[in-house]
């Protein structure tokens, strides 16, 4: 009998299988779309769209792609190259037990970390309950009347703070007073955020040169409480000072201390900021961690970041939306005050969650057990006859020691611990919620002489004093609503999460269209390293060595990074696209300012950019000027040659994204650049859309000298309903010098720090590193084609039911075409039928499907950017819904429907006006319900009806519904 032969070793293995998998068109499926659009084939089709003059010349060079298995094992052994001491550094890190039930049903469930921003709040209630529970909290431990819902960072909250206090005081000073013992990278973060906009920082080294500050000029003071050497400090007469003076009082501080200690509200402070990472989010090198700013109630229409408010549904139900949106930078725009974008809302999330699992009296025995612990090894230290500050602490502790310092420091990591180096002879242990006996006992034997007795935990049993000044200690109660009170069985944990999450439509039940957001596939496997311990656990400032794998993977990364976009260099500390373009834009100035060019203040900007683009400029001190677009919706080179000639001397940089907002890949860019490089400018890219150019087209090559990415779009991390995301700096060569620095890597750069971790949210990283690796140089190019025939064959599809705004044809006789995104026009409508886009974009709710992007960049109309991830069956569920909600325009077009009261106006329906027993509407239940029949098998439900928004803003109310409201 003759054995059949094996088939062919390599047809078994196959290194590149993780692209089908995240691809979601099989090569049926794309010859079949492709036949669609009249597309010889994929390549062909890019070759119509993408410019010439634009095109790689040559491909990345990456590592060949690998399988699943074989990259989490490459990146287990890089893992490895991590130290995983036991940290006593503080300085705004320290070590949280993230709770089982909320490390698996929220940080690890798709259901939470692939939603979007909650822009449509009828299908994003659970998360903004959730943040509504965050700001709840902040509130009630700072005892403040409002706060938002999370910023990036401490330092860069604190330099938000200052920007808001400039604003919102009435003194006509430029000062800005910080106390010496606020943390280092909170002080680094806000010399780099004030130097540009003329802000003159005064930090002050001892406190007798605060008392004295305190008594001359400034517009506000920043005072951290408790100090980054656990000094605590009663300022409510520095407070009362300040006001004096017409200045606003900020304070940075520490929510679990708050537990204890007398909230900065009770004693006069503006606006407190701080960071919620000891809730729950492991230190992972520095974030990702949600930041929060509270503030008092008249600074509100100010506030930075966003905001949940309550309002009402179209039944008259309470609902969550977010507030006051006015405010957001896409919207103010050159007058924005602050370019942020985003927010950390999954480690808001996690925070809120922890405080609701612990609820207050949890909270507190946590800080009671920190801070007994704190007295308790000072007390030990003492009697082993070291110098211990004795000024107040919570859970940090100063030591004077002198010539032994750094012996001392030494010999802990010997032992397997970290200290701060505090000064050359000072050093800083801080406790948190993971400390030990043992731990205790550690450090203690650290301190001890040779053959010195240790102390004896008996001694304590009966209980420490604690070394909280009486007069500081805290009496108000906090966390008095219901929900931080009836969650602590983990069975009610469970539920109340999973009640949440079904609230929301994410990526895990349904296509996310949005443009200019790539909502694509985050992978499962290249989500499980984020909680590794050896990427989890490790403080952002541990000694250098320790951290040698992180910095392995920042180089790679970094390199990988270049290839794609084919720039020099590449910082990835800025902790958000808006910081991306911040940093950029200050290594721009920086060059000029090196070149004896500081004259040059102007940045131009085509009236189609992005709405951080013309706030990041105002951040950095530049005047925007804004140039035409033409009906295309391409740049204007006549106005833009124009504006060149009439600010040749002073023109800084021009702003562009590409391709543009309008999806466009606009075949005059190489003529742009070298127009703004004649008249002594920088090109900016915005990176926005590189979704549509990896391994097409790199900015880093036909002219661009500066991009940020968006990993959180691009790259893989997911968005968490919000944030986090990364947004690296890229630049050319000559400004690689002026990437961000940051003091603690001994790295200070023409521009500073922008984040208050030297990696920024380093813990993600690990994200968009499988990605790249898994996909190689074939599969990322692979990715970016897929985008684009995906939105060519929606447009394609759709083009009898709703105009492409901007499609255009790259040469005669060929189809119009877009870029990774198209723009649907439905501005005709509102004449014909009295529909608007917002009510498309609600009736799709109905259809299980979430709006794409409503009215930007032309109002009126929906931005669909399809991501390679999406599988054919997907995108033809998306288009047959389009089509059925063209025919119920046309019903009201013919006067079968009404204008008012029908389907589209009154989408969603909720289950509850489905099952109430009056039904006042012209239209049956079934077609309000299960327009499409697939709906009957998998329906998702609204939880309220349309949101009223402008009673939302008329009303502020931005902490949580009574129950009774319920």
């Amino acid at each position: 009998m003759t054995m059949p032969s094996t088939p062919a070793l390599h047809t078994l293995e196959n290194p590149a299988e993780f692209i089908a998998r995240h691809i979601g068109l099989s090569p049926e499926d794309e010859a079949l779309m492709l036949a669609a659009i009249g597309a010889e084939s994929r390549r062909a089709l890019i070759e119509e769209i993408v410019p010439p003059g634009i095109a790689r010349r040559q491909p990345m060079r990456l590592p060949p792609a690998v399988g699943e298995a074989q990259a989490l094992a490459e990146l287990k052994a890089l893992a490895a190259g991590n130290q995983v001491l036991k940290s006593f550094i503080g300085q705004g890190y320290y070590g949280t037990h993230t709770p089982g039930v909320i490390l698996r049903n929220v940080l690890e469930n798709p259901a939470w970390y692939t939603a979007y921003t909650p822009y449509q709040a009828e299908i994003s209630q659970g998360r903004l309950e959730a943040l509504i529970n965050f700001q709840t909290m902040v509130c009630d431990l700072t005892a403040m009347p409002i706060a938002n819902a999370s910023l990036l960072d401490e330092a860069t909250a604190a330099a938000e703070a200052m920007t808001l206090a400039l604003r919102m005081t009435e003194s006509t000073s430029r000062r800005f007073l910080v106390a010496g013992d606020t943390h280092p990278q909170t002080v680094e973060v806000i010399q780099t955020r004030a130097a540009p906009l003329d802000i003159e920082v005064v930090l002050t080294d001892s406190p007798q040169a605060w008392s004295k500050a305190l008594a001359g000029d400034y517009f506000a003071a920043l005072a951290q409480y408790p100090g980054t050497d656990g000094r605590i400090r009663d300022f409510s007469a520095d407070a009362i000072q300040a006001h004096a003076r017409q200045a606003a009082f900020i304070v940075a501080t520490d929510l679990l201390a708050l537990t204890l200690l007398t909230p900065p509200g009770e004693w006069g402070a503006d606006i407190v900021v701080g960071s919620s990472q000891r809730l729950g989010m492991p230190m992972g090198a520095g974030g990702p961690h949600a930041a929060f700013m509270a503030c008092r109630d008249s600074y509100k229409r100010s506030l930075p970041g966003r905001l949940v408010g309550v309002s009402l549904d179209s039944q008259g139900q309470p609902a969550y939306r977010l507030a006051l949106q006015t405010r957001e930078q896409h919207i103010r725009r050159e007058k924005a005050t602050s370019n942020i974008c985003t927010a950390q809302v999954l480690p808001a999330v996690i925070a809120s969650m922890y405080a609701v699992y612990h609820g207050p009296q949890g909270l507190e025995r946590i800080a009671q057990r920190v801070a007994s612990y704190t007295a308790i090894l000072a007390q030990g230290l003492t009697t082993l006859g070291h110098s211990v500050a004795d000024h107040g602490a919570f859970d940090t502790l100063c030591l004077h020691t002198g010539r032994a310092t750094r012996a001392l420091a030494a010999r802990a990591v010997s032992l397997g611990a970290n200290l701060r180096l505090h000064s050359p002879e000072s050093l800083c242990i801080a406790l948190d919620e993971t400390t030990t006996r043992a731990d205790i006992e550690l450090l203690w034997r650290i301190f001890a002489a040779p053959g010195q007795a240790l102390p004896q935990f008996a001694a304590f049993e009966a209980g420490v004093a604690l070394r909280i000044p009486a007069a500081l200690r805290r009496r108000s109660h906090f966390l008095t609503h219901p929900v931080f009170h009836r969650h602590h069985a983990e069975t009610s944990m469970l539920r109340y999460i999973r009640r949440l999450s079904d609230k929301d439509l994410a990526l895990d039940r349904s296509m996310i269209p949005l443009g200019s957001c790539t909502m694509k596939l985050n992978a499962t496997s290249e989500m499980i390293p984020i909680t590794w311990p050896e990427f989890a656990h490790i403080h952002p400032f541990a000694p250098s060595e320790q951290l040698a794998g992180y910095r392995q993977l920042d180089a790679q990364l970094r390199a990988w990074l270049s290839e794609a976009t084919g720039y020099a260099g590449i910082s990835l500390q800025p902790n958000a696209g808006s910081q991306g373009e911040y940093a950029g834009l200050l290594a721009i100035r920086a060059f000029h300012a090196a070149q004896g060019q500081g004259q040059r203040d102007i940045c131009l900007i085509p009236s189609s950019a992005h709405g951080t683009n013309p706030a990041s400029a105002q951040m950095v001190g530049l005047e925007v000027v804004v140039t035409a677009c033409d009906a295309q919706g391409n740049v204007d080179l006549t106005d833009l040659a124009a504006k060149c000639v009439q600010y040749s001397e002073r023109l800084s940089c021009v702003m562009i994204t590409y391709p543009s907002t309008h999806g466009v890949f606009e075949p005059q860019v190489e003529a742009l650049c070298a127009l703004v490089h004649q008249h002594g400018g920088r090109v900016y890219v915005d990176g926005a859309n590189m979704n549509a150019m990896v391994g097409i087209a790199a900015p880093g090559e036909f002219g661009g000298d500066v991009s940020h990415l968006n990993l959180h779009k691009t790259f893989c991390i997911p968005h968490g309903g919000g944030g986090p995301g990364v947004g690296p700096v890229c630049v050319v060569q000559d400004l690689v010098p002026f990437l961000p620095g940051h003091a603690s890597t001994g790295l200070v750069s023409g521009v500073g720090a922008v984040s208050a971790a030297p990696l920024g949210n380093a813990a993600v990283l690990p994200i968009s590193w499988m990605y790249m690796r898994m996909m190689g140089a074939e599969g990322l190019r692979r990715a970016s084609e897929t985008a684009i025939l995906s939105a060519n064959y929606i447009s394609c599809r759709l083009q009898a039911h709703y105009p492409t705004l901007y499609a255009s044809a790259s040469a005669p006789g060929l189809p119009a075409r877009v870029g990774h995104e198209c723009i649907l026009d439905l501005r005709g409508f509102k004449a014909t039928s009295g529909v608007m886009a917002e009510d498309v974009a609600k009736r799709l709710i109905d259809y299980g499907l979430h709006a794409p992007t409503l009215s930007f960049p032309v109002p009126n109309t929906l931005m669909i950017e399809p991501t390679e991830s999406e599988p054919l069956a997907e995108i033809e569920r998306f288009i047959d819904a389009m089509i059925a909600i063209r025919e119920e325009i046309r019903q009201i077009e013919s006067g079968d429907a009404a204008r008012e009261g029908n389907l589209l106006k009154n989408a969603p329906h909720t289950a509850e006006q489905l099952l109430a027993a009056a039904w006042p509407h012209g239209y049956s239940r079934e077609q309000a319900a299960f327009p499409v029949p697939v709906l009957r098998h998998a329906k998702y439900w609204p939880p309220v009806a349309r949101i009223d928004n402008v009673h939302g803003d008329r009303n502020l109310f931005c902490s949580c519904i009574p129950l009774n409201e319920y």
